[in-house]
């Protein structure tokens, strides 16, 4: 048996409190693919299977996935199985990843390119029409995953969001935005935790990820604050770097059920091992 390519894709937290539909982070845990000559059948219908045959023919070729990113929790685990397909079939057919066309390939099967953006680029970026601008290497702050057990259908959640807000809620919502954005390019840790609400998209997603409000009328020692992780239910405590260890054992012992995971944010997307 042959290894013709090895391929890790990372984990992902989209939206990032306003950054709705356009910034996204990767997150240092790990889904990969290994690509085998064994003249096994790959399954048809799988995303990844499905993504990489967007590029290159997986006849007589074994597709092997080990997932590490749960599922239905908001941490992009699809979009890390279709950048692991894409650029796994990038290293079969010896063509150089190119971001921005593999986005555009595997954006119908994914539906949001925030998180396949990041899953590709890694770092912090935003994307839009179809472009990506990687943004960033890290974030001013220590990514701590609240992962409930719930599960979260992202259609089912773009369902609860309405037509049409109130001007001072999309204006409230524009400027945390554009704080999120100097945060971002700055490294301020000051105005990341002023850019970590919205009123969007996350007051109508509430429901679906109970933790945030619970997390938000009571924060944990050293957390900058709560965001939805894409469209949950899975919460990101954005604790100060300083105080992520202490954060986390007040998170863990207050919800004994869920998982509580600290990262971080990864430089890299998804790459040939």
């Amino acid at each position: 048996m042959t290894v013709v390519a090895h391929v890790r894709a990372p984990a992902t937290t989209a939206n990032l409190g306003p950054g709705f539909d356009c910034a996204g982070a990767a997150l240092d845990l790990w889904n990969e693919l290994e690509v085998r000559e064994d003249g096994e059948k790959p399954e048809p219908g799988h995303l990844g299977v499905r993504a990489f045959e967007r590029i290159a023919s997986a006849e007589g070729l074994r597709l092997v996935f080990t997932d590490r990113i749960p599922r239905e929790r908001g941490l992009g685990s699809s979009a890390s199985v279709i950048a692991l397909g894409l650029v796994a079939a990038c290293v079969v057919d010896g063509r150089e990843p190119d971001p921005e066309e593999l986005l555009a390939l595997g954006v119908e099967l994914e539906g949001h390119a925030d998180n396949l953006a990041a899953a590709l680029v890694g770092g912090v970026c935003l994307t839009w029409d179809g472009r990506i601008e990687r943004i960033a290497d890290d974030v001013p702050a220590i990514p701590i995953a609240v992962v409930p057990e719930s599960t979260v259908a992202t259609a089912e959640a773009r369902t609860r969001l309405p037509a049409a807000i109130p001007h001072e809620d999309a204006a409230f919502s524009a400027a945390r935005a554009a704080l999120l954005g100097a945060s971002l390019a700055s490294g301020s840790v000051e105005l990341f935790a002023e850019a970590l609400d919205d009123r969007l998209h996350e007051p109508y997603r509430a429901a679906g990820a109970p933790l945030l409000e619970l997390l938000r009328a009571e924060p944990p020692t050293g957390a900058l604050g709560t965001t939805i992780s894409g469209s949950g239910p899975t919460v990101i405590v954005w604790a100060a770097t300083e105080a992520a260890a202490t954060c986390a054992s007040e998170v863990a012992r207050r919800f004994p059920r869920a998982d509580v995971l600290t990262l971080e944010v990864s430089p890299r997307g998804a790459h040939a091992v």
